[in-house]
């Protein structure tokens, strides 16, 4: 079992968990949530793993969860166990997809997780405002209106305007993304930079975690491009890629152990 346990903060007084099966995306809610000044005491990252811990734990207050989990989708959690917190669902689907959850009265952050709108979900049941109830939804009504819901289809390719013309770079030549005075690139394995229309957050919810990761506030890195990892100072590391040179790429002295743990 790999549930993460953390020492109570000492800071407001809910007790909040998280259940998220890709564990970066978990520690970053976790610093987000931190940020705000509450605690964050348990992280769990699958439905098998979640209903152990609910049967040996007091329930939290406070839920922050994933619509779909490693082995399968988090409603099962509740079609097993009569759970009284509040929760906040988590979720990447589209906004066709979202109207299961607006038809329902269903709270949810969607991802890439925006802090002001995380601010006000908390503050929301902080301030006894009410976060609706999980125990008399129709789960199977939901799971019925998501759009093929295990599965979820990442980017494979992204179209960038050059000129006149639309030029399309398929993911795997991508070599790293990158922002610079606000505007976001990709940097190809052929050395050229071509800037695109999306922010660095919302086209790091588009690409496959397995593949891609957020090293940095600036940089998200492909798997297949990192060439050498040397050990850097502040407890960072720096990487070394084929073709780009123009700056160090470096990963944050939070982000290493979430690296190392992606790397394998």
């Amino acid at each position: 079992m790999n549930t993460t346990t953390i020492p109570p903060s000492g800071v407001r007084g809910l007790n909040i968990i998280i259940i998220e099966d890709e564990k970066p995306a978990a520690r970053l809610l976790q610093r987000k949530i931190e940020k705000l000044g509450y605690g964050i005491t348990t992280l769990l990252h699958s439905v098998e793993e979640s209903l152990e811990w609910f049967q040996n734990n007091d329930h939290p207050d406070l839920i922050f969860l994933d619509i779909q989990l490693s082995d399968g989708l988090s409603f099962e959690i509740f079609e097993q166990i009569d759970i009284k917190s509040a929760v906040i669902f988590t979720t990447a689907y589209d906004a066709y997809a979202l109207r299961a959850f607006k038809l329902n009265s269903i709270d949810y952050l969607l991802k890439p997780i925006d802090e002001e709108e995380l601010a006000t979900a908390i503050s929301k049941f902080a301030n006894q405002f009410q976060v609706n109830s999980v125990s008399n939804l129709d789960f199977e009504a939901i799971k019925r209106m998501l759009v093929n819901p295990i599965s979820k289809e990442y980017r494979k390719r992204f179209s960038v305007k050059i000129g006149q013309q639309i030029k399309v770079i398929d993911v795997v030549e991508i070599e790293c993304l990158y922002s610079e005075n606000k505007g976001t690139y990709i940097h190809t394995s052929d050395n050229r930079d071509y800037l695109i229309d999306s922010s660095l957050e919302v086209v790091e919810a588009e690409l496959d975690p397995k593949d891609f990761f957020r090293i940095s506030r600036k940089y998200i890195i492909p798997l297949q491009s990192v060439k050498e990892i040397q050990l850097y100072s502040n407890s960072r590391l720096k990487i070394s890629l084929p073709t780009y040179k123009a700056d160090e790429v470096i990963v944050s002295r939070e982000r290493v152990s979430d690296f190392k743990e992606w790397l394998g």
